[in-house]
């Protein structure tokens, strides 16, 4: 045991049960090859195409997104201002006794 070198953790290793690799590399010859003959359209997935649809439908992450874009995503509350104040009246007060 020593106390300047941690002990690496183990790997996580997940093999999958139902997952056969060659019917998977098959699957994508037929499907690269019927795109190739065009009876596929060429369009595949891509993730960026959902981007940001989530929060487009939600009303308050919507509203957020376009506060932090205007430049107001920083706002202290009145409270928090209040409560900074107080606390620094406090610091203030103690350090002139």
């Amino acid at each position: 045991m020593s106390f300047f070198k941690q002990r690496e953790p183990r790997r996580f290793q997940h093999n999958y049960i139902y997952y056969d690799e060659r019917k998977e590399k098959l699957r994508k010859i037929e499907e690269k090859a019927k795109r190739e003959l065009g009876l596929l359209p060429e369009k595949e997935f891509n993730p960026e195409d959902i981007r940001g649809k989530f929060v487009e439908q939600t009303t308050h992450l919507k509203r957020f997104k376009e506060g932090r874009e205007e430049g107001n995503g920083h706002r202290l509350s009145v409270f928090g201002i209040f409560m900074i104040i107080i606390g620094l009246l406090l610091i203030w007060r103690f350090l002139l006794q």
